[in-house]
């Protein structure tokens, strides 16, 4: 922690195989999970903790914000959760030009793949793969899928199984517990609907750099 960055990443390296791009940085953070890689100019705030994941793959220009908690359930656990899911991954995919901002929970159980320039903006969303699936009586989950270009609203909640296309904006405060289909939307409400469609001449849909001024 009190290393200067660049023996910083040397170290995380060496001792535990992570790939860091040069030009990739991590603020003063507790980020562990079995694998990381780290694109170009990609970044991971000050304050972040990620534990208990397989993997997290931030592809160029990515960028987690301060403070989020981004926790799993590793697939080779001798626990009996999730045993009946042979085929669960908890990773966390970042495409280029992603972002999570800031004081996000991120629960990676099974796979979060978050699209090219989308962004999960403001405070206190939730993105939660996991529940209790109480006809079985066991612990179940089932990945988060969000599209190339989507803004995700402040303070949402995000369901296993839930899908936001691409070119979509979910509304604050919104339950997305559900997969859908329509691209150039805007999902909104508990639980979120199509509320109505957006303009493909909407500007943040077609920029070129993912961080907005």
């Amino acid at each position: 922690m009190i290393l200067p960055w660049p023996l910083r990443r040397r170290a995380l390296q060496s001792w535990f195989g992570f790939e860091i791009h040069s030009t990739a940085k991590i603020g003063l953070s507790w980020v562990f999970p079995a694998n990381l890689v780290m694109g170009p100019n990609t970044k991971i705030d000050h304050f972040v903790v990620a534990v208990h994941l397989n993997r997290i793959v931030m592809h160029d220009h990515a960028i987690i914000g301060r403070s989020n908690w981004i926790t799993g359930f590793e697939t080779n656990s001798t626990s009996m959760h999730f045993k009946h899911q042979t085929d669960r991954q908890a990773v966390l995919i970042m495409k280029e030009h992603s972002a999570i901002t800031k004081k996000h929970h991120i629960d990676c159980t099974s796979a979060i793949e978050i699209g090219k320039f989308t962004t999960v903006a403001g405070y206190n969303s939730q993105l939660l793969t996991h529940s209790i699936d109480v006809f079985e009586n066991r612990q179940h989950s089932a990945p988060i899928t969000i599209g190339d270009y989507c803004f995700i609203g402040t303070n949402v909640t995000v369901l296993g199984g839930a899908v936001l296309p691409s070119f979509c904006v979910l509304g604050a405060k919104s339950l997305l517990n559900k997969p859908f289909e329509s691209e150039w939307t805007l999902y909104g409400g508990v639980p979120a609907k199509e509320l109505k469609k957006i303009s493909r001449d909407a500007k943040y849909f077609h920029r070129l750099d993912g961080f907005v001024y």
